[in-house]
């Protein structure tokens, strides 16, 4: 029996990035997922290469591969933004094209980590206990969330970033490479924490923050 059908969306860095947890996916469990290849409008001659020397086929644009979905095809959005990864969501929800789910088999996860559809997990991450990851929220190499945290919609929580415990993320939040939010600290929709940052309060939607203490 086949695995869950899959195309990515974005054939740039993190859309590879995403095949690689595909891949370890199915290397711990074969079959896992049926990649069905790469969805993106332009993708440069460069990227091109990467997926054909990777076995994976460019399926055209968004709107072209909306003509004809595959049955059962679900799909991930391997573009790194919050507002990208909202467009394709919008698009492909009222295309009837349902979201996965991906998480690299090295994640450490605890007990109760509630995960909505598209969520991506990266390898070495740590989920805590008592968690939840909004739709379409993805975290890269090495990032930690602590127990009890809430994480918002389309959240980029970037390579070795921490969430400290009983934190609450909004949506469409970017936590930079490096950054610690530490415990119980409200981060507001939209808000930008700068790499290596260190967040002692909280964070007001739409804010950019950076520094240690992030001001």
């Amino acid at each position: 029996m086949s695995g869950t059908r899959v195309v990515v969306v974005g054939a740039g860095g993190h859309g590879r990035e995403v095949l690689d947890v595909l891949d370890a996916c199915n290397r711990q469990d074969p079959g896992s997922f049926d990649v069905l290849g790469v969805v993106d409008d332009a993708p440069s001659e460069l990227n091109q290469k990467r997926l054909a020397a990777r076995g994976r086929p460019h399926l055209g644009s968004l709107e072209e591969w909306l003509v004809s979905p595959p049955p059962d095809a679900h799909y991930l959005v391997g573009i790194g933004t919050a507002a990208a990864r909202r467009a394709v969501d919008r698009r492909m929800t009222a295309a009837g094209i349902p979201a996965a789910t991906a998480v690299h088999p090295s994640v450490v996860t605890g007990y109760d980590v509630r995960l909505a559809p598209g969520v991506v997990v990266l390898a070495g991450a740590v989920l805590a206990t008592n968690i939840g990851l909004g739709r379409h929220t993805h975290l890269h190499r090495c990032a930690t969330v602590g127990h009890d945290c809430t994480v918002g919609d389309y959240v980029t929580v970037n390579p070795s970033a921490s969430i400290s415990g009983d934190c609450v993320v909004g949506d469409d939040v970017m936590v930079g490479v490096g950054a610690a939010i530490l415990q119980g600290l409200r981060i507001g929709d939209g808000a930008v924490v700068g790499g290596c940052a260190c967040v002692v309060r909280d964070v007001a939607a739409g804010s950019v923050v950076k520094g240690v203490p992030a001001r």
